[in-house]
């Protein structure tokens, strides 16, 4: 089957408590729970045809909230009340948020990947390299542990666990002072700074992989160049150990967080080992080849896929729909996806992810709502056959909008405070994931998602070729929206498997305005050679809708 990933963010997903406040406590806005994602909930997950969940904000991360034995962080650390799910605590605990008793909470995750594997999906959590949060501390594995044998005096030793800030004085975050045991350290954006700013992620600090960043993005990481593989920094051996210990409890995979910041050599050293202890373990980087922060020159794509990830982030398509849809540029310039094998076979497609806006916010992609995100969502996954994944409360078309706390009003789902999802909530419905509550108009878009991603699992979509039909219908009359010419707002293709001589033929209207009462898409003869087929030489659709999605499947 084609890779398909449900990225389902713990904190919100199963929290039904309507009334919310702003910058509130998780006993004032409740918080989902691992008991609560059922087993009738995966089931729902996984009749939309996905194969993988991302329990996203799983590992024990800094949060305002204590519980018995789990102190909370100080204020002057945090982003929002809940905290960033990426600032780590302890690499080998998870949120003690997401239990019904925060003290079996081990064993109700552990509850969780066993539901999940029974019914056969797979799962996967965060991996996050490159930073922990300036609190970190394991009580679960101390001996394995940061910074405890580090030379401090250092910027830089090949062994030490973090980089290190001359001096010894107190550091000015954007919340205050703070000179706990995590000052002087470099953040985990690598700003080498006591003063950080509110931009930088001051709550975190970097981990040292025995390469010092500030000297070049290609300098070795290992202690001479002919060293062997074994012999690596400290960093390296305690993050296998995370990795072993995550998958010796039931985990199959592994979405690494901001991966082109860490050694390429690392990761080859480290997926290795991991897939010798799970040879089908998945990795998947988030990535993206135009950060500075990234430790080399070649493409991060090609490079993180050399050392043995299955998928890596497409930020590049991501971002090229989206001008696409925001500044006016004509849709055949999407044209330029279609020709890079590895773009549309293997990096992972998304129209929303936790970091990303909410396609139906009123602040972006023009704000045009749901509907416009359909026609993104039918773009990005249906061109190739790529791995894709759809974040929880897409389906619904969750919105983004209005303060929650830290995040403010910034269209997207915030990951720093205690919240819900309101849409989502109304199909989780209780717990009975039936959508009892959603709306008309809700119900009908997750009912598209539904059968959306149902085909994408079709031979033709999950494993064909596409061949783009914008170029054969420049001077098509009919081929248009509202009066704007084709290459402004539909965009057609073919998807074709050669083994089950499945063909489908999907037309994407971009506009709000409609196509008419018929359209015709002209067939070229180019397409029939590149099928092995005889093809009629055009298909008649009846008109299709502002942001419509057409889907025919072909007679061969």
């Amino acid at each position: 089957m084609r890779v398909s990933i449900y990225q389902l963010f713990v904190r919100h997903f199963s929290n039904t408590r309507e009334q919310q406040v702003v910058d509130g406590t998780i006993e004032q806005n409740g918080c989902g729970k691992f008991a609560e994602i059922t087993e009738k909930a995966l089931r729902e997950i996984q009749s939309m045809g996905f194969t993988h969940i991302w329990f996203t904000g799983v590992l024990e991360q800094a949060s305002s909230t204590c519980y018995p034995g789990i102190e909370a962080d100080e204020a002057v650390l945090m982003k929002g009340k809940a905290g960033s799910p990426y600032a780590i605590r302890d690499y080998f605990d998870v949120c003690a948020d997401y239990a019904v008793d925060p003290e079996n909470r081990i064993e109700e995750f552990s509850d969780l990947l066993d539901r999940c594997h029974e019914l056969g999906i797979k799962t996967l959590i965060d991996f996050v390299p490159n930073h922990v949060a300036r609190s970190y501390h394991s009580d679960i594995q101390p001996d394995l542990n940061f910074g405890e044998s580090d030379d401090v005096g250092r910027f830089f030793a090949w062994n030490n666990n973090f980089f290190y800030l001359a001096g010894d004085g107190v550091m000015e975050l954007p919340g205050g002072e703070f000179s706990g045991e995590g000052a002087g350290r470099v953040t985990g954006n690598n700003a080498a700074t006591w003063q950080p700013s509110l931009s930088d992620w001051y709550e975190t600090v970097k981990l040292n992989y025995g390469h010092d960043y500030t000297t070049g993005r290609d300098t070795h990481c290992l202690p001479e160049a002919e060293a062997h593989l074994d012999e690596v920094p400290d960093t390296w051996v305690k993050m296998d150990a995370i990795l072993s210990y995550w998958q010796e409890l039931g985990v199959d995979g592994f979405r690494c967080d901001m991966a082109h910041m860490v050694p390429m050599e690392f990761w080859a050293w480290v997926i290795r080992r991991a897939r010798l202890r799970d040879s089908h373990c998945y990795f998947m980087a988030e990535a993206y080849d135009g950060d500075p922060a990234k430790l080399t020159h070649e493409n991060v794509l090609e490079s993180l896929l050399k050392q043995g990830f299955d998928t890596v982030y497409d930020g590049d398509s991501y971002e090229l729909v989206k001008e696409v849809v925001e500044h006016g540029r004509g849709v055949t310039e999407l044209d330029a996806l279609l020709w890079a094998p590895d773009r549309l076979n293997r990096m992972l497609r998304y129209a929303e992810n936790h970091d990303e806006v909410r396609l139906a916010s009123r602040h972006h992609w023009r704000g045009q709502g749901a509907s416009l995100g359909k026609v993104v969502m039918a773009f990005l996954t249906g061109v190739g056959p790529s791995p894709y994944m759809l974040y929880n409360g897409q389906e619904v078309g969750e919105c983004g909008d209005g303060v929650e706390g830290f995040a403010g009003d910034d269209g997207r789902s915030s990951i720093f405070d205690y919240g819900h999802l309101p849409r989502l909530a109304k199909w989780v419905n209780e717990w009975h994931y039936d959508g009892g509550k959603l709306a008309v108009e809700e119900h009908a878009l997750r009912a598209w998602y539904v059968e959306w991603c149902q085909l994408l699992q079709e031979p033709a979509f999950a494993r064909g070729g596409v061949y783009g039909l914008n170029s054969a219908n420049m001077e098509n009359s009919t081929y248009r929206a509202g009066g704007e010419a084709i290459a402004q707002s539909v965009y057609a293709f073919v998807r074709h498997d050669r083994e089950s001589d499945e063909a489908f033929l999907v037309v994407l209207n971009f506009s709000e305005a409609a196509c008419g009462d018929e359209i015709e898409v002209w067939l070229p003869e180019g397409l029939g050679v590149w099928m092995d087929a005889e093809l009629a030489p055009r298909v008649l659709l009846g008109g299709l809708e502002g942001y419509g999605v057409a889907v025919v499947q072909l007679t061969l």
